[in-house]
């Protein structure tokens, strides 16, 4: 069957908010793919982030999602950088097993200047720093962190050190972001953000074919030994380069006929999609008990007119409390 002749009913199409796994046995490879739509929008828009920070946040969503949804236990995702840059602070996080929530500060005046001077990739408007990925299974288990530096590459540049430095997995991530501008039902103008990203990982049933080139360092290894590659591996990994990014975010293409194109002469299989939401995990009694975690004096301080207001950086959220329902404990 060749690609033009899949119709919807048999292939089943996830479309978008969906992640889809799938494996390609012919390379030992398996992985994730996924485009964000709506999902995204909605993360986006309640925060009205200038353009370069809000494509920044969609990178950080797709990558925390493609890798969340992997999570075979009840717990968290979380994905924060730590920098120096314009934006200094993004973080994203995936609760188990479809909550998605993400939020970046930034100063606008370094921004105003990086965009003056046109330094508005990842890099440039995080700047140095650190990446940080964070499991968290919960109140009784010691959370897991892997900790990568911003040097100077792209989110899916350092995802890829990530799993070679602290999984020493194989891996290929691309990550894509897209504005649309059309008009909705109304006629009216409407701007709309997709976003579509691909995790592909190398795990043959030999773990020795598994090795890769060590990482410098600075053990004496200058990483530029001779490294035999593992041919499959190799194969795959520049199929995953050739991704184009307007491929991983036009609806036209969709994610299982995209994994089609890249791998259908190596026998590409599909699994059942998995749905993603954009949901909050910020509730009156959390925020409640955050309050009464601070002395009278603080309360006391952020009290107006007898009532203390707190709003959730994530969801945008407002919650109201009378002053004296909140005691220190």
């Amino acid at each position: 069957m060749t690609e033009a002749n899949l119709g919807l009913g048999q292939f089943d199409y996830a479309g978008d908010d969906h992640v889809v796994p799938f494996q390609v046995e012919g390379l030992d490879v398996r992985g994730r793919a996924v485009q964000l739509g709506p999902m995204l929008d909605a993360i986006l828009e309640r925060h009205n982030y200038p353009l370069p920070v809000a494509r920044l946040v969609a990178e950080a969503v797709v990558l925390t999602v493609l890798l969340g949804t992997s999570l075979k236990f009840e717990g968290k995702l979380i994905i924060q950088t730590k920098s120096n840059g314009p934006v200094d602070l993004v973080v994203a996080d995936f609760a188990t097993p479809d909550r998605v929530r993400a939020y970046a500060r930034y100063n606008e005046e370094a921004l105003a200047i990086a965009e003056q001077n046109g330094l508005t990739q990842p890099q440039h408007l995080l700047g140095d720093g650190v990446l940080a990925f964070t499991i968290d299974q919960g109140a009784h288990m010691q959370r897991y962190q892997g900790i990568v530096p911003l040097d100077g590459a792209s989110l899916e540049e350092i995802a890829g050190v990530y799993f070679r430095q602290s999984e020493q997995i194989p891996t290929k991530v691309r990550l894509g972001v897209a504005e649309l501008l059309d008009r909705d039902e109304n006629g009216k103008p409407r701007h709309r953000w997709r976003a579509g990203g691909m995790v592909a990982q190398f795990l043959p049933e030999a773990p020795d074919r598994m090795r890769q080139a060590d990482l410098h360092g600075g053990d004496g290894d200058d990483g530029n030994g001779a490294f035999e590659v593992d041919d499959l591996w190799d194969e795959a990994s520049v199929m995953v380069q050739t991704i184009d990014a307007d491929e991983l975010t036009d609806p036209t293409v969709g994610t299982e006929r995209l994994l089609y194109r890249l791998f259908h002469e190596r026998g590409v299989k599909v699994y059942p999609s998995q749905a993603v939401y954009d949901k909050c995990s910020c509730s009156r009694e959390k925020l409640r008990d955050v309050l009464a975690s601070l002395s009278q004096d603080d309360i006391d301080h952020a009290a107006e007119n007898g009532m203390v207001s707190v709003t959730c950086e994530f969801c945008s959220t407002t919650y109201r409390f009378e002053a004296t329902e909140v005691k220190p404990q």
